[in-house]
């Protein structure tokens, strides 16, 4: 029994894999595998080099037409940068439900922004979501970036610099805009501002500058 296991184990992947891939009931993995290397600008080839795949497994993996080992999966994590959990967890359903009195919020020091997650980390997920809430004199450093971003008032007030127009933002005023586009925002009055800020763009958490100023 141990040699046939080594044999499989050791069994060229593209064979192996695309034959596992005709059951029924099976896992997809393509999608994420597709949208992680693009994230890090690799080709198939590249990846194909790095993971010691081959670019036909790849292509079949990312179209879903062949179910990957174990391996595969933790050689392609650390060529994509991410945990293995990536690819095989499954959120419960309960781990989508953010609650007001258990998000975790973190911040850089008095007078400067705090941010206050509410999505969810799913495996595959494009969608960030946090609350952001900027004291008085809070200033939001100038930043551009790939990808879609959405802000929705909750209270205060505050000027939003988007390329070479300024605008002032308002409770339940809403602004949609690609990230690419240089952006930068500050507090108005003397009153916090809170606002719901959701984009498609990976790791973007805007960076404050300064405290409170006069």
């Amino acid at each position: 029994m141990k040699g046939n296991a080594a044999i499989a184990e050791h069994a060229p992947e593209p064979v192996r894999e695309t034959r596992a891939s005709l059951g029924g009931d099976r896992p997809v993995y393509g999608s994420r595998i597709r949208e992680l290397r693009k994230k890090n600008g690799l080709t198939l080839q590249q990846l194909s080099d790095r993971a010691g795949l081959s670019v036909g497994f790849l292509s079949q993996l990312e179209r879903d037409k062949a179910v990957p080992s174990l391996g595969s999966l933790a050689r392609l994590a650390q060529v994509l940068q991410v945990d293995i959990d990536h690819f095989i967890s499954t959120p419960r359903p309960s781990d989508s439900l953010s609650r007001a009195a258990g998000r975790d919020s973190f911040g850089t020091g008095p007078g400067r922004a705090r941010y206050e997650r509410v999505t969810t980390v799913m495996p595959g997920s494009n969608l960030t979501g946090i609350i952001i809430h900027m004291p008085p004199g809070c200033r939001l450093e100038t930043t551009s970036h790939p990808g879609e971003e959405f802000i929705l008032m909750l209270e205060g007030e505050i000027e939003v610099t988007l390329g070479d127009v300024t605008m002032r933002m308002v409770k339940d005023d809403a602004l949609h805009f690609m990230g690419d586009v240089p952006h930068s925002s500050r507090t108005i009055g003397k009153a916090e501002a809170r606002l719901l800020w959701t984009g498609t763009a990976p790791n973007i958490f805007p960076t404050v500058l300064s405290g409170p100023t006069e």
